[in-house]
């Protein structure tokens, strides 16, 4: 029964580190995937991050180009 009281909390102790150990290296991972990824764009293109047009943007677009075609 001694070492039933003692192995549990270990085996508790073993599980939390590596679940721990586990998320910090995912979240490394992805932030180098990230900063990896922007420094990528940026030499392709000499610039900065720029996100896709929103919705509105497009539209605007669309509307433009509709209107100098009539």
């Amino acid at each position: 029964m001694d070492a039933m009281q003692i192995a549990v909390p270990v085996i508790g102790i073993v599980a939390a580190a590596a679940v721990t150990f586990y998320a910090v290296s995912f979240t490394e991972l992805s932030k180098k995937s990230f900063r990896d990824l922007d420094e990528k764009y940026d030499s392709e293109n000499g610039e900065g991050y720029k996100p896709s047009p929103s919705s509105r943007e497009r539209r605007a677009r669309r509307q433009a180009a509709k209107n100098t075609k009539s």
